[in-house]
């Protein structure tokens, strides 16, 4: 057993929302080869795809309970991936999922630490954020409509879903990213601070510009050895462009219109002055 993983953490859990890095800290976290392979296994679209990978019997076939211990072990499995860390990836948007996943492996638990902590032991909470929450509601937006999510460094397509389409400007539809992001992170933040977690945190403007020293602070904490920094080789670029540049300039320029006073506002507001 490797000695450095006698820490008092069993692994970690991203607390993310999309557009914030996940992947790329993902794919730093794995090339470790000593914290695991975090990936979203409890993403509601992806389970299917995961049973039929790990050749599971489906929950027709075992029974609800069955099938969800049976997909629990399997997790765990998959998240250490050799190593004797789990990682895994969660966004915000699926934490009642898993909530409600694992009160039926383990019921009458009073929070979600620790139904968390039921099935993964202690785990080392990392709160992956982006500060500019207007970036990453064009950056998910943009890959939403043209479905490029992912590219490598020297701009090969890693991952692209459905055929290519140009992005379209579409300021309500950012607006309600934009607010919906900043409310799912919002989430996140009052969860540790109601269930006293002290997690670790990780902004994405960091990890995009510091990826080994943000990887070395999160081995650090988990007590593993962090790989010496000439060796990390991030596996995904930004993809923000001169759209996504035009895009933020016109959400601006009409979020300042929709603030200006109406001209009949405007004038009563000149009249009064004058008296």
């Amino acid at each position: 057993m490797n000695a450095q993983a006698n820490t008092m953490f069993s692994g970690y859990i991203i607390c993310g929302t999309p557009r914030t890095g996940s992947t790329l800290l993902c794919d730093l976290l794995k090339s470790t080869n000593v914290a695991g392979n975090p990936k979203s296994f409890f993403r509601r679209q992806s389970i299917s795809r995961w049973v039929e990978q790990w050749g599971l019997p489906d929950a027709q076939t075992l029974g609800e309970t069955d099938f969800k211990n049976a997909y629990l072990k399997a997790v765990i499995k998959a998240g250490k991936a050799g190593t004797d860390v789990f990682g895994l990836r969660l966004m915000r948007e699926n934490l009642d999922e898993l909530s409600a996943f694992l009160d039926q492996i383990f019921p009458l638990l009073p929070s979600d630490k620790m139904r968390l902590e039921a099935a993964f032991g202690h785990p080392l909470y990392i709160h992956l954020t982006r500060e500019d929450k207007l970036a990453q509601a064009i950056s998910l937006i943009k890959a939403e409509q043209t479905g490029l999510w992912h590219i490598a460094p020297d701009g090969t397509e890693i991952e692209r879903v459905g055929t290519p389409k140009h992005p379209e400007y579409d300021f309500e539809r950012i607006h309600r990213e934009r607010t919906d992001l900043e409310r799912y992170d919002a989430a996140w933040i009052s969860g540790f601070d109601d269930q006293k977690i002290k997690p670790l945190h990780i902004a994405y403007e960091t990890l995009a510009v510091e990826p080994a020293e943000t990887l070395a602070r999160i081995c650090d904490a988990l007590g593993v050895s962090s790989p010496s920094a000439d060796t990390i080789k991030p596996g995904v670029a930004k993809l923000s462009d001169e759209i996504s540049a035009d895009w933020m300039r016109r959400y601006s320029s009409d979020i300042e219109k929709m603030t200006e006073p109406t001209f009949p506002e405007a004038q009563n507001s000149a009249i009064c002055a004058s008296q």
